[in-house]
This record gives structure tokens, C-alpha cells and sequence, in this order.
């Protein structure tokens, strides 16, 4: 990845039990079953009635931040919750802790944290749990207000939803098993079987450049540690990021070869709520404020520094206005 900060994601060791205990569950769960309170959400505009810029140069680029109260916002102040799409299988972003059952992780602290500055309370949130490939069409439809999903910023995703200036950095990367001849994102992969969740950057990649391999997709990406676990497939392409907490959970797997793209994550809105990007984007000042005290860095070392080390701040923000 170059130089750029925020690279690999880590997590300790659980184990692999649970990691399947936890796909199990996911297989037969709704793929927007609330995790808190339900309230009523009003419908979204038809995205197509709201355009984005005709050109992308800088989709990591986003509005300058505020605290001014506009439709988005006083909607979900109105509602008195939050409703966030995030993930609950991806271990140290989003994923129900065993111990207590809560969903926990990095991204689901940023969640909190913006429910406390809208809101003023951060358990005032509704979770969804989203499948990848319904990222999108949940914010379309007005299903909620924000995605913090370790979703990729990226031109094609920037057309159809706004996005937060980035609060993480990773890229690409192999996860095979460890007796595997697969090196790295390169002709190893040659008559292999590859799974990458549909809708993902790990899919794009691979509709470019297979090496080879036949592709499986599967909605959401800790099926294909699954899969890999149970011998159907060869190798898993993800984000590093979740890579390394798949191969904590699991150590007969690792991570080959360097990440071979790079990649920044943001939280993802409607198109039309430009309010509410530029109050998630105050709430990302704050949180990256502080230095090695930071809230950033706080949920950093909590999460995610056992397998992610040499981090020492967030992603500089970028804004175009």
C-alpha cells in the first residue's frame, strides 16, 4: 500500500468455533433484521433525483463539515434513532461479541459516536445488519441512515451514494491456507477456486484480472471463510483489513502476498443528505482530534492494534468545497 497509514487490519485469536457458529447464525438472520428498537423510516428520493458530479477525480474528497441541522438530520433527531447499516460478522469492525452478545468493533464505536453527537445519546441507534451487496440499495431505499460497513470509497459507489471523508485505509489482499501454493494476487491463482463477497471491491478486482481462478460470490465475506475452512474453495480475496482478523480467527490460514490495491473506507449516505455528510464529517474531526489520546486512536488500539501495528494517526481528511 505504499506509504499510505492505514493498511492491514488486525484482532486477536478467537476461536475457529465460533467463527462458524457466527456464519451459521448469519445464514438463516434477515438480511435487515434490526438489532435495536424498530421506528418508522421515511421513504428516500429516488436516487436518479439527485445527481452526483459527472466526473470523479478525488471520491475520497468529501463536503466540509458542520453542525447545522438540515432535513437528514432533523429526520433523524425527529425519530429520536439512528438507523445504521453495519455488519455483524466481520470480526473487530462489526460482530456480536460472544461474551455479551452486543455488537462490538471499530466500526460500530464510530456508529455510537455519531449517534452521541446527533442525538446526544450514543446507545440511540437502530443496527441493521447489511449484506455487502445491499450496501447501496438500503440507503437508496431509505433504509437507513448511514452505512458504516468498512465500505470502500470508490468513483462507481461515489455516483450513487455520498460518502464521509475516510476514517481507514486498507487494500486488497489473498487469504489462503497456510499448506497452500497460492503466493499472492498473481498466476497462482491459476485454475483455483477464489470466493470475494458480491458487491465488493474484492469482485472488481477479479471481474479485471482472475489470474486463472474461477470466482465464487457469496453475500457477505466470512462465508467465504467458510468456505475455506470447509475445502470449497482455494482462496478468499478481501480487504486486508478483514483478512487479518479472519486469520486471527482461524490460524490455518495467512495472509500472502502485499495488499494490491489501495483503498479508503467512509461512511456512506444517501445522495440527497448532504447535511448529514457534513455533520458525520464534524463528527470524524472529533474524532480523529486528540492526537494519541483521540477517539480514533482509543478504538485503534482497542480493536485493532494486536495484528495492525505501526498505525500512529488516521487518514488526513480531504474536501472539495
Amino acid at each position: 500500500m505504499g506509504g499510505r497509514r492505514g493498511t492491514r487490519a488486525g484482532a486477536v485469536v478467537t476461536a475457529c468455533v465460533w467463527t462458524l457458529a457466527v456464519a451459521l447464525g448469519a445464514a438463516v438472520l434477515p438480511a435487515a433484521r434490526p438489532t435495536g428498537p424498530v421506528a418508522r423510516i421515511p421513504a428516500a428520493a429516488p436516487a436518479a433525483a439527485v445527481r452526483a458530479p459527472a466526473t470523479c477525480v478525488a471520491p475520497e474528497a468529501s463536503l466540509r463539515p458542520s453542525t447545522a441541522d438540515g432535513p437528514a438530520v432533523r429526520r433523524i433527531k425527529e425519530r429520536g434513532r439512528l438507523i445504521a447499516g453495519v455488519d455483524q460478522n466481520s470480526y473487530r469492525w462489526g460482530y456480536r461479541d460472544p461474551a455479551t452478545g452486543e455488537l462490538s468493533g471499530f466500526d460500530i464505536d464510530l456508529v455510537h459516536a455519531i449517534a452521541k453527537a446527533v442525538l446526544g445519546d450514543p446507545g440511540k441507534v437502530v443496527f441493521l445488519a447489511i449484506p455487502t451487496n445491499q450496501r447501496i440499495p438500503a440507503l437508496e431505499k431509505g433504509k437507513v441512515d448511514i452505512i458504516a460497513r468498512t465500505m470502500t470509497i470508490n468513483c462507481d459507489r461515489a455516483r450513487q451514494v455520498a460518502f464521509s471523508t475516510a476514517y481507514f485505509e486498507a487494500g486488497q489482499q489473498v487469504l489462503a491456507p497456510k499448506a497452500s501454493p497460492v503466493t499472492a494476487f498473481d498466476d497462482t491463482l491459476e485454475g483455483k477456486k477464489v470466493c470475494t463477497a458480491k458487491g465488493s471491491t474484492g469482485e472488481s478486482e477479479l471481474k479485471n484480472e482472475s489470474h486463472g481462478a474461477s470466482v465464487l460470490t457469496v453475500p457477505n465475506q466470512l462465508d467465504c471463510l467458510v468456505r475455506l475452512q470447509l475445502g470449497q474453495v482455494d482462496a478468499v480475496i478481501t480487504d486486508s483489513a478483514l483478512a487479518a482478523g479472519q486469520a486471527a480467527q482461524d490460524p490455518s490460514v495467512r495472509l500472502v502476498g502485499k495488499p494490491f490495491t489501495t483503498e479508503s473506507y467512509g461512511v456512506a449516505m444517501n445522495l440527497k443528505d448532504e447535511d448529514l455528510v457534513r455533520r458525520v464529517n464534524a463528527v470524524l474531526e472529533d474524532y480523529r482530534r486528540g492526537g494519541e489520546a483521540s477517539p480514533w486512536m482509543l478504538a485503534y488500539r482497542k480493536w485493532l492494534a494486536a495484528d495492525l501495528q505501526g498505525i500512529t494517526a488516521p487518514p488526513e481528511p480531504r474536501y472539495r468545497d
